[in-house]
């Protein structure tokens, strides 16, 4: 993987593992939460958009509307899987499960339906970055049932599969289509806000408490969920989407230390060694 795109992806797991930390304090907010965060990421992201289009003509046309639709759709259904997740099990359980779970069916993916070709160092990242994700699931999942409460495994097995999706949806539109990611990212991001709007409009009083509750995380989450994406968005532009989306796990290293050092969750040691794990998955689809 070339360096700028490496730096790309180091810059998105950082900032991806900060809004998942402030969107699982979120977590019974719902559809109205995720809804404040579609409009303020549209909001906050037009004017730039607007500059980039009067500065550059990027590239978008019709054909930029159907991918934006269909990356809308799997977006909106990941957050909203997201938010059942966390409001149903820790941050150390969904997290990582969701994380793993994506980007090896994005590598299996970008493999057989793009015909990128990793060689076996690359393949050997894959499979250790997935690894270490299941064994840090599989931790949250056993202290769930020793405390009998529930650990969110399905949801995040279902957030992973939307992950998987949209990310070789979006690789393709940046890639093949030629669609400039920043346009696509905003314009997935109205689309979202459109399509959930009947649902959170329905929930008025869920929207103005969700707003008062958490206006704070929804501000910040509006503005580090897009950016973070767009990094990957232009990283897919310099490197395959079967190195780009399993290094983007580095995430669940720093996700691990938010969830042990601010929300005390437990198995430290065993979180540790399969975070080491991710991190030499990375390093190696790194350097293949």
């Amino acid at each position: 993987m070339p360096a700028t795109a490496l730096v790309l992806v180091l810059g998105a797991a950082v900032l991806h593992a900060t809004w998942n930390f402030l969107a699982k304090r979120t977590a019974g907010a719902g559809v109205p939460f995720v809804w404040l965060v579609d409009i303020g990421s549209a909001a906050l992201w037009t004017p730039v958009a607007v500059v980039a289009i009067v500065v550059g003509s990027p590239r978008f046309g019709v054909a930029g509307v159907g991918w934006a639709a269909g990356s809308a759709a799997l977006h909106m259904g990941y957050f909203l899987s997201l938010q059942l997740g966390y409001r149903l099990g820790d941050l150390s359980t969904v997290y990582p499960l969701a994380r793993g779970v994506g980007p090896l069916l994005a590598t299996i993916g970008g493999v057989l339906l793009l015909g990128e070709r990793p060689g076996p160092v690359g393949l050997l990242g894959a499979v250790l970055v997935a690894g270490g994700v299941l064994v840090l699931a599989r931790s949250g999942a056993r202290s769930a049932a020793a405390t009998g409460e529930t650990s969110g495994v399905g949801a995040g097995v279902l957030t992973g599969l939307f992950i998987a999706a949209y990310t070789l949806w979006d690789a393709h539109a940046v890639t093949d289509a030629h669609i400039s990611p920043l346009l696509y990212g905003w314009a997935t991001a109205i689309g979202e806000t459109t399509l959930l709007a009947p649902v959170a409009l329905r929930d008025r009083p869920g929207v103005r408490a969700a707003w008062r509750s958490f206006s704070g995380e929804v501000l910040a989450v509006s503005v580090l969920a897009p950016l973070a994406y767009l990094l990957v968005l232009i990283a897919l532009t310099r490197a395959p989407v079967s190195a780009v989306a399993p290094a983007r796990e580095l995430s669940i290293v720093i996700g691990v230390v938010l969830g042990g050092r601010l929300l005390k969750e437990t198995d430290a040691a065993l979180r540790v060694l399969a975070a080491a794990t991710v991190v030499a998955g990375v390093v190696a689809l790194a350097v293949s």
